[in-house]
């Protein structure tokens, strides 16, 4: 089935997110995750005709979603390098930028992707497809420590020695290659009643481990934080609490770990201030017509 952008994924809190950017017509913005283009869309709506929109996307299946506007730039690359390319394309500031941290329902719910366990599929996972080590390469080459720190960071699997175990032992015998050997080999580590959620935080793991997803939130992070010109605004959405907690950090603190640095009168000191001091997440309305839309947090701060 071909993909159109309403399908390749529903953009979430998108009223939202872009209110939060508080955008002026002549605004340098930045869409750091593409994908469907919808809140791409929704932002050059907004825009007038001096106004500019710059917009991320690793994976080459995005590009069919690209906008035909003199005023929007798509760059096919991993966000971690967003000062790199404001560089490439001479902007020194932004104004905004948005980042809507979900995977799209495009990778969900391709079946040839290994990202969903509702398909017996190769364990790819890589947003890029054209770099970088697949699920299958990390399962059957990292060694027993390392996967049960990644499915514990990751995936906060309490049980993650155990998992991590088992496939070490079943990898002695077959190569491990699809989700469906993957999901036959943890079906007795997790009860039953939890099961869903416990093979979801796997994948997550996995996932978070095959893209870098930690270490490239970080870099756009601090280097949004560089970009931003005084008042410009930062919207981000998260669906987990990982990610949540970097984003909070960065926030209230102006690092990932949240080191506060205080002023002579015991100021916070830091480059941002936040917007919204209560987390904003989905209407009812929304979640009825978008169940993914239900772990979605939106944080909302202003470049001081």
């Amino acid at each position: 089935m071909i993909k159109t952008a309403e399908t390749y994924h529903v953009p979430v809190l998108l009223a939202e997110s872009v209110d939060g950017l508080a955008i002026q017509p002549d605004s340098i913005l930045v869409d750091v995750t593409f994908g469907g283009g919808g809140h791409s869309r929704e932002i050059l709506r907004r825009l007038g005709e001096k106004g500019h929109l710059y917009s991320f996307d690793q994976d080459a299946d995005a590009e069919q979603n690209i906008v035909d506007d003199d005023r929007f730039t798509f760059i096919r690359s991993n966000f971690r390098y967003l000062k790199n390319w404001m560089r490439y394309y001479e902007v020194d500031g932004i104004d905004g930028l948005l980042a809507d941290l979900g995977v799209s329902s495009h990778h969900f719910d391709d079946e040839t992707r290994g990202f969903s366990f509702r398909f017996d599929a190769p364990l790819d996972m890589r947003m890029n497809k054209r770099a970088g080590m697949t699920a299958a390469d990390i399962l059957n080459n990292y060694t027993e420590e390392q996967l049960a720190d990644i499915f514990y960071l990751y995936g906060e699997l309490k049980n993650a020695r155990k998992v991590a175990s088992v496939i070490v032992k079943a990898r002695q015998e077959i190569s491990i290659q699809t989700t469906g050997q993957l999901l036959e080999l943890t079906d007795k580590l997790f009860p039953r009643e939890r099961e869903k959620k416990e093979v979801t935080k796997l994948f997550q793991a996995l996932r978070i481990e095959v893209n870098h997803e930690m270490d490239a939130l970080r870099e756009m992070l601090s280097g949004a934080c560089q970009l931003l010109k005084p008042g410009g605004r930062l919207s981000v959405i998260t669906y987990h609490s990982l990610e949540d907690r970097i984003v909070k950090n960065v926030m209230r603190a102006g690092n990932a770990e949240g080191k506060v640095e205080q002023d002579f009168f015991g100021r916070v000191k830091s480059p941002l201030h936040l917007i919204n001091n209560r987390v904003i997440t989905a209407s009812e309305e929304e979640l009825e017509a978008n169940p993914r839309s239900r772990s979605a947090k939106l944080r909302i701060a202003e470049k001081v």
